[in-house]
């Protein structure tokens, strides 16, 4: 069976002209994207719970060896997964819309079915970007404290309120917003684009860059919202992510699908 069969008919080709997305629409699509959750929250908290056990352990594995400023390192970026991570998401947001029924056979095996089209590529793109943060974000920290006495991050704040601390911190915030904001523009459109239509990674890429482009401040508010709520819901041990991750997946698939009209 192919993947449009799999899907209840063909998918549309191409890359679509996305309409530009005012405040009032993002407000609309966030609300619909708590209605998609109510409507499916088993769904929502499992892909939420994937998401926030992977938190877990990465604090987890900082304690047992001791390295306890990866953490801080990784949850800065930690973020930038969450696109790839939405993708069962957008697939419940789709057939929710569709009317087709929901069943954890077909929502879970959506990546499996997608090993043969474009999602892969994006995710790997995803990945090396989160790869690229760790590794400058781990050269900065050598840069600016590697030569001081701290023995845990979280005993030691005083370090961060030095003149490297604060160095330390600037560049953080400014080359973690940059990889942010570039992997926002990719994938706020360009994956939701990938489950709905047969098009490449590359064109969805560059139709997505091209939307923000078009609708800089209405997008980047958008951003600026998931930025904060997801890092809010990390702070109770990630398990705000529980709810938070799948509301905001549904509601980005929403803005996609309002985007295409």
């Amino acid at each position: 069976m192919t993947h449009m069969e799999m899907q209840g008919g063909p998918l549309p080709h191409g890359a679509p002209e996305l309409r530009p997305v005012s405040w009032p629409v993002v407000r609309q699509c966030l609300g619909r994207g708590w209605d998609d959750f109510r409507a499916a929250p088993a769904f929502g908290l499992f892909f939420g719970l994937v998401y926030a056990l992977g938190g877990i352990a990465m604090y987890a594995v900082t304690e047992i060896t001791g390295q306890s400023y990866w953490l801080i390192l990784a949850a800065f970026g930690f973020p930038l997964i969450g696109p790839f991570a939405a993708v069962g998401i957008y697939e419940v947001s789709r057939r929710l819309e569709q009317g087709e029924p929901l069943d954890w056979p077909g929502v879970l095996g959506v990546m499996r079915r997608e090993t043969g089209r474009q999602i892969p590529s994006l995710a790997v793109l995803v990945m090396g970007i989160f790869i690229i943060w760790i590794f400058m974000a781990h050269m900065l920290f050598a840069l600016f404290l590697g030569k001081m006495t701290m023995v845990n991050v979280f005993t030691s704040w005083e370090v961060f309120l030095s003149m490297n601390g604060l160095m330390l911190i600037a560049m953080e915030l400014a080359l973690g917003g940059a990889l942010a904001a570039l992997l926002f523009a990719v994938t706020v459109f360009g994956m939701p684009m990938l489950i709905d239509r047969e098009v490449d990674y590359v064109t969805a890429i560059l139709t997505s860059l091209e939307a923000v482009k078009k609708n800089p401040r209405t997008m980047f508010a958008w951003a600026g919202i998931v930025a904060v709520a997801l890092l809010a819901a990390m702070v109770p041990m990630f398990l705000g992510l529980l709810v938070v991750l799948p509301v905001l997946g549904h509601a980005t698939w929403h803005l996609y699908r309002a985007a295409v009209g």
